[in-house]
């Protein structure tokens, strides 16, 4: 109890009991309630407010000098309450019905990314309204029109894009699926794919070291989905996609509200395709002929009145592609030297159950558990190379949230529990092994709910190969003046690097792998180990009477370890542990601006400085652009006489030059060119119900020639499909429709 009193006593504040009020927001659209993220709460006179989650939930402390509370979101009307006790409050917002045609085009904006000025971290939540911009057909699609997340490609034959976010690859990331984590391991390179783009109802971007409670691989930050909810989302939805490069893709989902607290979901993904194309003569695919069957079962329960929310969900997946030659028939030429062919044939089952509980007397304390299992299972070929990894995962967390005698001084600590089983088979070798950890965390959070906030969290794990670990990590924000937010951050993070499941590409090449033994315990490597260190800046302004806001970021990652992926040397790729410096520098500034009535307009130039020493030299990391410039513009337009819509959104990303690591074409030393990709999308919304869009990708045609090196002798020393830059395929067109049953 001492040491209560000395934190109190280092933040500044006596204690005194509190007060808090909590409950949930929702809006009304169409007949179908929802619960709204973003909505204001702030009690009348004073400037002691709140801000709804995403699934619509907010905490907010009785002030004794006013007892009406004000909610508010744009769009909708704003109602004023009498509270008098601190019960539960849930509430909906009605649509506002006077100057409709501004204030809807405008809520739609303000729903598709969202940053706060008041969390402590940096975190961008992104609306299922952004994702409607572009062809998102999964989840390595969804960042597109972000320009706080990189999609890179990842080789010439399997087509598979991949994200970077402060110039660090997506293994650096902790990626989970409502903060249970789900693309690690076996998925780390093909599990974006795994989540279809209608599955979305938001995202969540976290910059920089996360948060303890999810755990300590999150080195250069956070993205997690929040699946939709089977009480919110529309009875009956359907997505159809068809694009020229020969994807069809079908998405169904079916809700049932079976009574007050049961809600039930079945979701369905379907993509096939079945067309070889081959613009560049090289007698290669340029995209795999693949399918996919995506199947996802989801429950839920809600008792608001005695504080209890559950979920459950089954998925099952099976997804197969085949590239290579266009003669390469996998029934016949499988395992021989006619033609060079590869298949990649992936099952996976993945099962979870979430349930949380608020006290209904103390409404600020509330426990949380989570368990989820999956079972991924990919058997593959390249050439004569073979590759198959089975990995079964099972994670369990229980995390519970209370004050600290005042509101403004929260914790939340909790234990988890991961086990992880490999068993790969690489070319002839077999590599096995079991990953088990066991961990603790605790996280205070000081609100001053004015100009600071902090946040500062350490856990504690023990790793059967890692050993005993701590991990500590702060977050702050302040407000210096109006309008404006300053953000830093810095904590540490470590990983086991699975160096086959990451770097599949290598197996498109036919260099020779050498792994160094480092006397570690994971392939004989060492564990990795970095320091993340960041500050952003927020500004919002006003000009010629329309609202914008300007940030300025910079993060640092510093590693202690690496396991570094070379391949310097044209016929190797050898892996081994760091000798020398490593680390990533990244600078960003963006600017969001609405223009003109009905318009939305984000600009954001990013540089990078990622290096990593090779042998004796210190080298920018290869394929790795020093400069990006993003630009997305989109314009709404609405009917008033009978609500119809045209929605525009035009994306352009400039990637800079890319150094290219030796290869036997283009020798030592070599830059990519510079290149522009745009991308439109224009959409018809004839009602609630029913829309249309239309799309193109790299209108300007922009393909990197060549892209296999010795495509003319597959079984030749020299081929390599893994430096690719830049689009294999040219533009492309696609064409959609969505239809959604409300009621």
């Amino acid at each position: 109890m001492k040491y209560t009193y000395i934190l109190l006593f280092f933040m500044g504040w006596s204690a005194s009991a509190q007060q808090l009020l909590n409950g949930q927001i929702k809006i009304e659209e169409s007949g179908i309630e929802m619960p709204i993220g973003g909505a204001n709460l702030i009690w009348l006179d004073t400037t002691v407010g709140a801000i709804t989650n995403e699934q619509g939930e907010f905490e907010i402390p009785m002030n004794s000098n006013s007892n009406q509370l004000i909610i508010s979101y744009i769009g909708f009307k704003t109602d004023t309450l009498k509270i008098s006790t601190a019960k539960k409050l849930i509430h909906t917002l009605l649509p506002n019905t006077e100057d409709v045609l501004d204030e809807v085009t405008i809520t739609q904006r303000r729903k598709a990314i969202q940053k706060s000025y008041l969390e402590a971290q940096n975190v961008i939540l992104v609306s299922s309204e952004e994702l409607l911009k572009a062809a998102c057909c999964n989840l390595s699609e969804s960042f597109e029109t972000n320009p706080s997340v990189d999609v890179n490609f990842a080789d010439a034959l399997t087509g598979t894009k991949q994200i970077k976010m402060l110039g660090l690859s997506s293994p650096y990331l902790l990626i989970s699926e409502e903060n249970i984590p789900m693309v690690r391991g076996a998925s780390q390179i093909y599990g974006l794919t795994f989540t279809p783009g209608t599955w979305i109802q938001s995202i969540q971007i976290t910059k920089g070291a996360g948060s303890v409670v999810n755990g300590f691989e999150s080195i250069a930050g956070q993205i997690n989905t929040e699946i939709q909810k089977p009480s919110a989302d529309a009875p009956i939805f359907v997505n159809a996609y068809v694009s020229l490069n020969g994807r069809k893709e079908l998405n169904t989902h079916f809700n049932t509200k079976f009574n007050e607290k049961w809600s039930g979901g079945s979701y369905v993904h379907v993509n096939q395709r079945t067309q070889k194309f081959d613009a560049n003569g090289d007698s290669f695919l340029d995209v795999p002929i693949s399918k996919q069957i995506n199947v996802l079962n989801r429950w839920q329960y809600t008792d608001a009145t005695k504080g209890w929310v559950g979920f459950a969900s089954l998925r099952f997946l099976d997804d197969e592609k085949q590239t290579g030659s266009m003669s390469f028939d996998p029934l016949i030429h499988k395992g021989s030297r006619d033609f060079w062919g590869s298949e990649i044939a992936t099952q996976r089952m993945d099962a979870s159950l979430k349930v949380g509980y608020v006290f209904p007397e103390t409404p600020y304390q509330s426990f949380g558990f989570q368990s989820a299992y999956s079972n991924h299972d990919q058997e593959s070929y390249f050439g004569l190379r073979a590759y198959d990894i089975k990995h079964k995962s099972f994670f369990t967390n229980l995390l519970f949230n209370s004050i600290i005698s005042n509101t403004k001084n929260k914790f939340k600590t909790g234990i988890n529990f991961s086990y992880d089983s490999y068993n790969e088979q690489v070319d002839l070798v077999n590599y096995e092994r079991r990953d088990e950890v066991i961990g603790a965390f605790f996280e205070y959070s000081y609100d001053s709910l004015d100009k600071l906030n902090l946040t500062a969290g350490i856990r504690v794990d023990s790793h059967n190969r890692l050993g005993f670990f701590v991990t500590p990590r702060i977050h702050v924000r302040y407000n210096p003046w109006e309008r404006s937010v300053l953000r830093a951050s810095v904590g540490s993070g470590r990983k086991v690097a699975n160096i086959f499941a990451e770097n599949q590409k290598l197996f498109g090449t036919n260099r020779l792998i050498q792994v160094s033994d480092n006397g570690g315990s994971v392939y004989g490597l060492r564990p990795e180990r970095a320091w993340n260190y960041g500050v952003s800046f927020r500004q919002g302004f006003t000009l010629f009477e329309n609202q914008g806001d300007v940030t300025v970021d910079f993060y640092r990652t510093q590693f202690e370890d690496q396991v570094v992926v070379d391949w310097e040397q044209a016929s190797h790729i050898r892996f081994y542990n760091l000798e020398g410096s490593s680390y990533a520098n990244s600078f960003q500034l963006e600017v969001d601006y609405v223009p003109f009535k009905n318009t939305s307009l984000r600009l954001a130039y990013k540089n990078y400085e990622v290096k990593t020493t090779y042998g004796t030299q210190t080298l920018q990391k290869p394929l790795q652009p020093k400069e990006r410039f993003f630009a997305n513009f989109e314009y709404r337009f609405e009917n008033e006489e009978n609500g119809s819509q045209w929605k525009a959104d035009w994306t352009y990303h400039f990637v800079g030059a890319q150094r290219l690591p030796s290869n036997s074409r283009d020798g030592s030393g070599f830059y990519s060119n510079s290149y522009g990709l745009l991308n439109m999308q224009l959409t018809r919304v004839f009602s609630n119900k029913f829309e249309l869009y239309l799309g193109g990708e790299n209108l300007g045609n922009f393909k990197q020639l060549n892209p296999i090196i010795g495509s003319e002798n597959p079984f030749g020393t020299t081929f390599d499909s893994s430096l690719v830059y830049a689009p294999v395929f040219g533009k492309m067109f696609y064409a959609g429709l969505r239809f959604k049953l409300n009621n």
